[in-house]
Order: structure tokens, then sequence, then C-alpha cells
């Protein structure tokens, strides 16, 4: 039988499988589904309404054990017709081929450009029979080429369903957060999978819907497609692919009326895995950024406010018919600090807290190794998944603002390993440099290098596990005063000189223009502009990398062998009267009291020292 055939008989045979058999198929993936999310990623978006100073914010996690931290760049460039750019997979380096390359291309600096456009993503995983195993271009290509080609949001969709439908797409289901300097979206995509003829994917492409985030409102993702029921005639705030619907009535996922469609519930069922390890992120973003009380507006326009908590169960995956609003509206105004701070939680606070169980060892570690499930005694156990995690390679809080000039309005806020021990510093988008801490090249997973960032967080980080409610306290204590200077003082006064630079230049070229004959324009006339948020940019960082390189001796020495000696208000050390190399007295804090009493009721009889007589 040829290939053609077996393809039409498997095609036929999944447009009559019934609805009983597609569920029975995903509670079967539902534990790789789960063990996937421990490589997951969160997103955060913040529109202009929602922000003080009038900014849009996207943060974003890039959670995997194999990636390493290092910060992407590519200058602008013209390009010879015919030229071709090479696609590998962002993932793994597999070559996927060659697509047409644009004559120009915008600058990107890591998930930004330099018209402030900023797309992140987190992955689904979706119905594994859509994906494309011949597909020329895959989800990470699709956000740095995007990056290169878009000047807006909207023309970033746009780039992304061309390339996505020209070339066929090579990964799972994805949500991307797109944004630029007036607004914000979520789109969602996946494959159709595969119907080869003659060597050929005849079904290539993707089905997708994005969504405007209302200005004022937030939206967050975790590795679970967000999107539901979406409006089908509202071209300013939806776009969606013509046969999203249809292309599901012909698959077997959905039956009902076109306005009764689910984008997720026929492309991503949930489970208990995509729920407890996905959504319940998502549930403590909003939980944090709204103090508990989640305001939105349901399917019929009702405004609506509940308590984060009432929707405990379904994030608990208790009951995976509950489900969370797509956007809702914060209870105060945020600012790039105070989202950088929601990609520091371990569910403090809440029944999902880490640090509450002797899982969390004897100093209250809120991490748990992986995998994300463990077995005893024949039952099955969760690791939870908070939005904080080991294995990150890079995160960032991108900031576009409308109110300032391309070439100083976007910011980077840029970070490697561990958000919670972790600091970001500013990388203005309009840099022609890297700094050496984050260039790329720089070390790699099997590499160690003393000039990396990465690597610097990573020792940090792995130290404060030992005795993180010791240690990490400390740690956060210079992030917080490194982060509030620099995102409330510092980059505000180099915003400032910049932008007086940047009024200098303008006025400069009008009187050039103004003037009689022929004017000889320089093709960056900004250049002073740009070198001098450059040099901010780099020096800062690499300034801010002496200093933690320097935090990492003083956590071995104030913290070594469980003890920690003490020091004065300026940092140095308190030696004792007799010699400045010896301590003047040590603390031991020992361990949590759950830990006390979980070693006492377990280990008791054998330990428990004698009453005296």
């Amino acid at each position: 039988m040829s290939d053609d055939k077996i393809t039409q008989l498997i095609e036929k045979a999944q447009i009559t499988m019934t609805k009983s058999i597609l569920k029975l198929m995903a509670v079967a993936l539902a534990a790789v589904a789960f063990e996937a999310q421990s490589l997951a990623c969160t997103n955060v978006i913040v529109t202009r309404g929602a922000t003080r100073d009038g900014s849009v914010l996207v943060s974003y996690a890039a959670d995997s054990h194999t990636l390493f931290g290092e910060l992407y760049y590519k200058p602008a460039r013209d390009w010879k017709a015919g030229s071709m750019l090479p696609v590998y997979e962002w993932d793994t380096h597999r070559y996927l081929g060659e697509i047409e390359q644009v004559p120009h291309t915008y600058q990107t600096v890591g998930n930004m450009n330099e018209f402030q456009v900023i797309i992140t993503e987190t992955t689904w995983g979706g119905r594994p029979e859509l994906e494309d195993k011949k597909g020329g271009i895959d989800y990470g290509s699709l956000i740095y080429i995007a990056l290169q080609r878009a000047k807006t949001a909207r023309e970033a969709i746009d780039v992304i369903v061309d390339l996505a439908n020209t070339y066929g797409y090579a990964s799972e289901g994805e949500t991307f957060s797109i944004a630029d300097k007036n607004e914000a979206w979520i789109m969602e995509l996946v494959g159709k999978g595969m119907n080869i003829k003659n060597g050929v994917n005849t079904q290539k492409g993707i089905v997708w819907v994005a969504m405007r985030i209302p200005d004022g409102a937030i939206c967050a993702h975790a590795n679970q497609a967000r999107i539901g029921k979406f409006p089908l005639n509202d071209p300013d705030n939806c776009l969606y692919a013509p046969d999203v619907i249809s292309f599901a009535r012909r698959k077997g996922y959905f039956d009902g009326l076109d306005s009764e469609f689910s984008f997720k519930k026929a492309y991503c069922p949930v489970d208990f895995g995509t729920v407890r390890g996905c959504d319940a992120r998502v549930w403590a973003a909003y939980n944090i950024l709204t103090d508990g009380w989640f305001s939105f507006y349901d399917e019929n326009g009702n405004a609506v406010t509940r308590d984060a908590y009432n929707y405990l169960d379904y994030v608990l995956g208790n009951d995976l018919n509950g489900d969370l609003p797509l956007f809702v509206y914060p209870r105060k105004k945020a600012g790039v600090k105070e989202i950088a701070d929601v990609m520091r939680d371990h569910f403090e606070g809440t029944p999902m807290d880490m640090t509450q169980d002797i899982g969390a060892g004897g100093n209250a570690l809120p991490y748990r190794w992986r995998p994300m499930e463990f077995e005893f005694d024949g039952k099955t156990y969760v690791n939870e998944r908070a939005i904080a995690t080991q294995q990150t390679g890079f995160w960032m809080v991108g900031q576009a603002r409308n109110y300032v000039p391309d070439v100083v309005g976007g910011i980077l806020w840029f970070g490697t390993d561990d958000a919670a021990t972790s600091y970001l510093t500013p990388i203005y988008t309009s840099t022609t440099k890297v700094p050496e801490c984050f260039k790329e090249g720089n070390g790699d997973m099997l590499h160690y290098s003393a000039t990396s960032s990465f690597w610097i967080n990573n020792r940090i980080s792995n130290a404060c596990y030992k005795m993180y409610n010791v240690m990490a306290p400390h740690v956060r204590a210079q992030i917080d005063a490194f982060e509030w200077d620099q995102t409330e003082r510092r980059t505000h006064s180099v915003d400032s000189m910049a932008v007086v630079m940047y009024n200098q230049v303008v006025v400069k070229l009008q009187k050039k223009l103004s003037s009689k004959g022929d004017v000889m324009i320089s093709r960056t006339p900004f250049a002073k502009v740009v070198k001098y948020v450059t040099d901010y940019s780099v020096n800062t960082a690499q300034n801010q990398f002496e200093v933690w390189k320097g935090l990492e001796e003083e956590l071995l020495v104030k913290f070594m062998d469980g003890n920690v000696k003490p020091q004065d208000k300026d940092g140095r050390f308190i030696h004792s009267e007799y010699s400045e190399g010896m301590p003047a007295k040590i603390e031991q804090p020992g361990y949590t009291e759950l830990w006390k009493e979980t070693v006492a009721q377990e280990h008791g009889e054998l330990i428990r020292v004698p009453e005296q007589q």
C-alpha cells in the first residue's frame, strides 16, 4: 500500500474517532505532558494602562535543563537579492533548511528589537498528531526571525503566520506574547499534522488565534493554552486563521456552533499535569498582582470580581472543569521591579508553598528536584512547579515605552539562571555591544567560564540551595537594592540625558534640512545617543557581574559549614578583639521547626537526650 493511501486511511480514522476515544488519548498522554512541564516557561504581559509609567511590560523565564543563559544579538543589516537564511531549531540546533531572506533586517537584542517589539513564548504541546516532522521552521526561529522583520506587534503576527504557513511548522503547540510600545497580544498556534504526497506535506501550516489584551489588563501563560472562546467579528482585537474552526471539525475535535468554539479545548485539552504544573503558575501571578481578587469581564461583558481562592480546586487539579480568566485587572499599577518579583514566586503563602513540608529539608528550600512526579507505596505524588525554578537558562522583563524615541525607549531587563537568586540589569535595545558576561559563546552547559553571568549565578543559587532560608534573604537584599536603584533612579537619569541628546540632534537635522542646497546626512545621526546608552548598558552589566563575583566569595566565607559570621553595616566581617582573621562570634541558625518535629517523630527514640535525674 502506498504512503498516500496509508495517510488517507489514517485521516479517515481520525475524522470518525469519537470524543470518548480522544479523551482516553488525553489521559494516556497526561503523564508525559506533566513531565514536559519541568522544561517549561512562564510569561506575564502587562499593558500600558496597568503600569505606573505607561510602559508595556513582558516577562519571560526560558526554563530548560539544557539551555545556556546568554544574550542573543543581531545588528541591523541589508541583504543582497536572493540571499537565503539557514534555520536551526532553537531547542536542539538541528538544521531545518533555508528560507528566503528579506532585503533588510532590524537589530535584535535578546527577545526585543530596535522598534521595541517584544516576543516571548511558552510551549504547551497539544495534540501530538498535529506535529509536522517535516516542518521548516520552529517556534524559536519564528520569534527571532519575526523580531528581525517586524516594526509592530501586528506585523509580527503576520510574519509568524506567513513563515509557518510557507515553510511548515516544526514545533508543538505554542503561546506567544507579542507586544510593542502601544499594545500587547497573546497568540496561540499549533501545526496541522502531516499528509504526505510525493514526499511533500500538503497539510503544512498552522491554525492560530491572537487576542489583543485590553488596556489596563494583564495576562499570563505558562505552558497551557489560554485562549478559549474568542470574538469572530472583531479584527481590531482578535485575529485568527480562516480554518481554525473548520479544521477542528474535520479532525473531530469540535462539533458545536462556531460561537461556542474554544481554541484551547479543541487543540490543547487540559489534564492534571497541565493544570497543576502550568495554570497554577498563571494563578500565582494573578494572585500576586491582584492582591487575591480576580477582576475581569465574563463572556457576556459583565464585570466580575472573585476571590482567587475560588479557583483553587481547579489549579490543584481537583476539578478540571474549572478555568481561569484570560485577562484580569490588577488592584494597583506595577513597574518593572514588581513584575520581576512575580518571576521569583514559589507559591509562598499558598497551599502549594513548598517550604511548608518536609520536602523543603531543614532550611525551607522552595524547590523540588526533577522529575516532577514520584511514586511511593503504589501511589503517585507531584513535585510542585512554581514560577521561579532552578533550571532557568535566562530570564527577562521587556520594557517598551511610546513616550520616548525608539533609540531610548526599549529596555531589555536581562538576567540568567534562577530568578529568585539572580538580578536583572538594563540593556537598552539600541545597544551596539553585548556585555562580556552575557556574550554568546562565553561558556556553555558543558564548559565553565569564570567570566559568564550564567555560571556565577549558578554558583550563587546552588550555594543558597543548601541553606536557603538563611542565605537566600542575604542575596535577595542585594538584588533588591540594585534593581530598585536601576528601575526607579539610574535609568531615569540615563533616559533624561539620552532624550536631551536626541532632541539636540533633531534640531540640528531640522536646520540642515531647511537650509538651501543638498545636505549630506549621516546614516546614523543618533550615534552619540546610541553610544551613550550602549556604554551604560555594558558598564552596568559588567560592574554588577563583578559585584556578584564578590558576593559568591562572601557567601562562602559568611555561611561556611552551616555557620553565620556577622558583618557590620558596611559589609565588613566583625573580627575578634585579638585577631583580624578570627570572627568575633559565630551564629548557628540550625533547622526549621518542621524539620525538628519530623526528625523527632521519625528518629526520636534513637537520638533523644535522656532527662537528667
